[in-house]
């Protein structure tokens, strides 16, 4: 229980269906700061005492567990690193794979819990066959992309109330209930950046004159030098803002190069890639053959493409897109979907990728895909 609405009306919806409720909100890394913004993002100390409010009026029990540890471990320290190494994470990825759920779930153990709910907009479907992880309904509100790194064995154990709902009724079930969350603002920015800018918490915890945060070439393609900037930390594939001035067109980060401290930029056509390649896969379903059609969302707030698999193991995918698809950024995620919403895997974006030349060696098969 974050202290928002969402975890609110998920914890009471399981109270009205019967279920043992017990509470739980995680104290990570937001307690901890001296800036005063620290007590207002989605997990600081407001957040516990809106959890606690609710847990009150429904009638459970409610408590604080201290992950600070294994959330700077598996969450911030991945952060910085990525950015030093000139790729953009995902925190909320890292923090649901490890914090949310597996840790959480260590310590229900001791409580006697036997399951996790939590107020995410995705659906678990159990059958005979398995259980899987599905898009919420709520095309707005899903979050099934930020799901991909939960362990597989934890599935049979997790129940999303929220599903199969919609925010505005959401809200109007927490107005309903009168729980004192119902009008509570949603939290977006990252919560272990309380000043809303992620190179600050850079600054604070990269060796001083990291070459992240030091100055280096902006290049075009071919390397020819037009410009500098403060820091490659500071940019992502994609970006546009912040190139400087002069161009005769509009240009875009096209690659970041930690090695030399460069920033490649170029105009939007050079973005287009025509397949990617990802990284640090976890499959929660058994892994797609080669030539086997998916659906891959790599970013947040863009729909699932059609796309084919090129080729794929237990640790690395590589897929086609239908058409080519605009900055495949290295360290966001991408997750592959099957014909019916359902999550097959995810992992982190390694590169773009191309097509197989023709007489190269035919392409390694993997298992069969989910039924």
């Amino acid at each position: 229980m974050s202290g928002g609405v969402d975890s609110s009306v998920a914890a009471a919806l399981l109270v009205d269906a019967g279920f043992e409720v017990v509470g739980v909100t995680m104290k990570t890394f937001c307690y901890s700061g001296p800036e005063p913004a620290a007590a207002k993002t989605c997990c600081g100390l407001d957040g516990i005492a809106d959890a606690r409010r609710v847990a009150d009026a429904l009638g459970i029990a409610h408590y604080v567990f201290d992950v600070e540890e294994e959330f700077t471990r598996d969450v911030i320290d991945d952060f910085v690193s990525e950015y030093a190494e000139g790729r953009t994470p995902n925190p909320c990825v890292r923090c649901n794979a490890n914090t949310k759920f597996r840790d959480l779930m260590q310590r229900g153990v001791q409580l006697e819990c036997k399951a996790i709910a939590s107020g995410h907009y995705v659906q678990v479907e159990h059958t005979r066959d398995g259980s899987w992880l599905r898009r919420g309904v709520d095309a707005n509100k899903d979050q099934a992309y930020f799901l991909w790194g939960l362990p597989p064995d934890l599935l049979p154990k997790l129940l999303f109330p929220l599903g199969h709902l919609t925010k505005p009724e959401v809200r109007e079930r927490a107005r309903a209930l009168g729980l004192v969350t119902a009008e509570k603002p949603e939290s977006q920015e990252i919560c272990f950046v309380p000043t809303g800018d992620y190179r600050d918490l850079l600054r604070k915890r990269l060796r001083p004159r990291h070459p992240a945060l030091e100055p280096g070439n902006v290049v075009s393609e071919d390397g020819t030098v037009l410009g500098r900037h403060a820091g490659y930390a500071g940019f992502t594939v994609g970006q546009r803002r912040g190139l400087g001035g002069g161009f005769d067109r509009p240009m875009f980060v096209l690659e970041v190069r930690p090695e030399r401290r460069e920033v490649v930029v170029g105009p939007r056509g050079a973005l287009m890639a025509r397949g990617v390649e990802v990284g640090d896969v976890n499959w929660l379903a058994p892994p797609p053959l080669s030539g086997t059609e998916v659906r891959i969302q790599i970013r947040h707030r863009a729909a699932g493409v059609a796309a084919t698999v090129q080729a794929g193991d237990e640790h690395r995918l590589t897929v086609l897109f239908d058409e080519s698809q605009a900055a495949v950024t290295p360290g966001q995620s991408a997750v592959v979907f099957d014909s019916d919403d359902r999550v097959v895997g995810g992992g982190r974006i390694a590169r773009r990728a191309e097509p197989v030349s023709a007489g190269e060696p035919p392409l390694p098969r993997t298992a069969p895909g989910p039924p």
